[in-house]
């Protein structure tokens, strides 16, 4: 047993030695000589608005600008709850810009969506404007083909990588455990930031990544997702810190990454494969749309609001040099506004995670002579993309609920009432299109990835790795963390939004999950307005999310006639545990509303009339899980322990 423990820890720590085979410098260099010569110097236009197509979003910021002061700044804001909108968006303000183009995400796919912003960059490129895009490495795109032509399509064209785990665009099974084994804090330090400048004067941010779940365009599984257009100075800040990135060391030139520079060494630079949408009827309907300007006008820019002063709040790259000045830059921003609550905080993260320092928050406020309501809308384990981080909330909904006074909403997997618009392509929830290949809009996903139905084996985990809950080989290696199977058909949503209100004065949308990932390991950022009607427009979206139609109330049992006193203690005991945990009385479980002439309208938990008119559901309600239940189970027995990864 003794020698193969010590063939085990040998073949280890070979890894990283195996995982580092590079090339030489010569060769390096070489292969950029090869993308750079490949690349097409042809500008298409020569006027000095680079050709820029009318765009009613870019207008915006002129008008903004013109309205600002040095002291008293004026910006519009627009809150961007549909996907097909969000789409729209982008493609607009793409299409409108005269200088330069930035976009900072964390997952960049290769799907419908992915690839009609692609096509719209590499054409802003070709018309003069200055595109550039810098992609996390664990979620770029996933095709060393597309990322070798990329390196050579234009000149206006430069495409960075961040923190590419050693030094290569598509890591494999030993390069991940390689990573775990020798330096495990360093390549799980993650890129979340999601950012679209244009001309320094229009940024969009938020939750969504470039892939057809975060805009409506999934057959099986969406994203209900925000972001947030704002126009005006504010997008100077914006720029500023996408340039702090795009020139830390982490961020590498494509065509320095080992793999794409041993593509163009042996094959040259390749053409771009031309687009293959799975529909291309919805693709060129999007295109129609963004060519509308009095579409883009009514839809979008008619129902921006005009603001005053606006903050990005955006950690820094240093957050990932040991910089402890800088680390946690964007949380410590957040944590201060929480702090300052006095009356309300809605708050909205798919994943509910406390950190122990959003917990020392929270308890606090909860001291208060009068504490503020705190509102939390969150996933339920039917919704959510990730069970095993479903698993800790599902463990603390005693504290949550008892200690913190949150008033909890669990997002449903089929919303009555969701942000979707068919008219932009989206698909609701439980209802395809007539027609649909059932292959492609079914609920169950028995081992199918969430970008659809794109093959399967090798294929699908490349997928997985590509997902945005998934950021480590731990987790996309067991198929207990997959979306799980539920009662219903047609494609289910699941909460990504991150966002906050506070005081109904403060609105906040960004990419920061409010749990110990966002602390720690990712860099994050947030858009922060103090506005009251914004605020008030970002609480409506998100009391829409909690209407009975669309999630599922949290609040505690109807006490059990015998016993209750010994069954709260003995759970509470075992909830401090991270061995043990499987006490089934819980405290808390899930009700839905039941409307009738005595219960008109829906009743906050603490009502005395709540259990006359909301039924228990039970804990995982629309979930068919079978044995899985009991593996859901034993997460929330041993999962404490991985909070800091999660």
């Amino acid at each position: 047993m003794n020698r193969l423990l010590l063939r085990i820890l040998a073949a280890a720590l070979a890894l990283p030695l195996a995982a580092c085979a590079t090339l030489s410098p010569a060769e390096y260099a070489r292969a950029e000589a090869i993308a750079v010569d490949a690349r097409d110097t042809t500008v298409d236009c020569t006027r000095a608005d680079r050709c820029a197509a009318p765009s009613p979003l870019r207008a915006l910021a002129g008008q903004a600008f013109a309205a600002s002061a040095p002291d008293a700044p004026r910006h519009y804001a627009l809150i961007l709850d549909e996907g097909g909108e969000a789409l729209l968006a982008r493609l607009d303000l793409i299409r409108g810009a005269t200088r330069r183009v930035d976009l900072q995400t964390y997952i960049f796919d290769k799907d419908d969506s992915a690839r009609l912003v692609l096509d719209e960059l590499l054409a802003a490129a070709r018309r003069g404007v200055k595109v550039r895009v810098l992609i996390d490495q664990l979620s770029a795109i996933a095709d060393l083909e597309i990322l070798a032509a990329l390196a050579g399509a234009h000149q206006n064209l430069e495409l960075r990588i961040y923190n590419p785990t050693f030094g290569l665009a598509k890591p494999n099974y030993l390069h991940y455990a390689a990573s775990v084994v020798c330096c495990f804090r360093r390549f799980n330090q993650r890129m979340h930031n999601k950012l679209l400048v244009v001309d320094d004067a229009v940024g969009i941010a938020g939750g969504r990544n470039y892939q057809d779940d975060y805009y409506d365009w999934d057959g099986q599984f969406n994203f209900r997702d925000r972001d947030v257009l704002v126009a005006g100075p504010a997008a100077r800040a914006m720029e500023r810190n996408f340039a702090h990135y795009w020139d830390d060391r982490r961020s590498v030139p494509v065509a320095h990454l080992r793999d794409v520079a041993r593509l163009l060494l042996e094959r040259g630079a390749p053409g771009l494969p031309p687009a293959q949408p799975r529909r291309p009827d919805r693709v060129q309907a999007m295109q129609r749309a963004a060519a509308d300007t009095g579409l883009v006008r009514e839809r979008l820019a008619d129902r921006a609001l005009p603001v005053g002063a606006v903050a990005y709040l955006a950690d820094l790259p240093e957050k990932h040099h040991g910089d402890q000045a800088s680390e946690g830059a964007g949380a410590a921003g957040l944590a201060n506004l929480l702090a300052q609550a006095r009356q309300e905080i809605l708050l909205q993260t798919p994943y509910l995670v406390l950190s122990d320092e959003a917990l020392g928050i929270f308890r606090q406020l909860r001291a208060r002579e009068q504490p503020p309501r705190v509102v939390v809308s969150t996933n339920s384990l039917a919704a959510t993309d990730n069970p095993i981080v479903y698993a800790l909330t599902y463990k603390y909904k005693r504290r949550h609920v008892r200690e913190l006074g949150f008033d909890l909403f669990e997002y449903r997997p089929f919303p009555a009432d969701p942000p979707v618009d068919p008219a932009l392509g989206a698909w609701h929830p439980g209802q395809p299109p007539a027609g649909a290949d059932p292959a492609v809009a079914r609920s169950e996903l028995p081992g199918g990835s969430l970008g659809g139905s794109r093959g399967s084996g090798a294929a699908q985990v490349e997928d997985k790795l590509r997902t945005e809950t998934r950021p480590s080989l731990l987790r996309t290696s067991t198929p207990a963390n997959r979306p799980v199977p539920v009662i219903g058909s047609g494609p289910r949503m699941g909460l990504h939004a991150k966002s906050m209100v506070i005081d109904r004065r403060i609105g906040v949308v960004g990419t920061h999950n409010f749990d110990p990932r966002s602390e720690t390991y990712n860099t994050e950022a947030a858009v922060v307005i103090d506005d009251p009607a914004f605020a008030r427009a970002l609480a409506a979206s998100i009391e829409r999310d909690i209407a009975p139609g669309n999630s599922w109330t949290v609040a505690p049992r109807r006490k059990p006639p015998v016993l209750s006193g010994l069954n709260y203690s003995v759970g509470k005991v075992l909830e401090a545990s991270p061995i043990l945990d499987l006490w089934p009385w819980r405290y808390a479980t899930n009700y839905a509303f039941l409307p009738g002439p005595e219960c008109p309208h829906a009743l906050p938990r603490r009502d005395p009339d709540f259990h006359r008119c909301y039924v228990a559901v039970g804990d995982f309600p629309e979930v068919r899980l079978g044995p899985k239940s009991i593996f859901t189970r034993m997460l929330t027995a041993f999962g404490a322990g991985l909070v800091p990864i999660l």
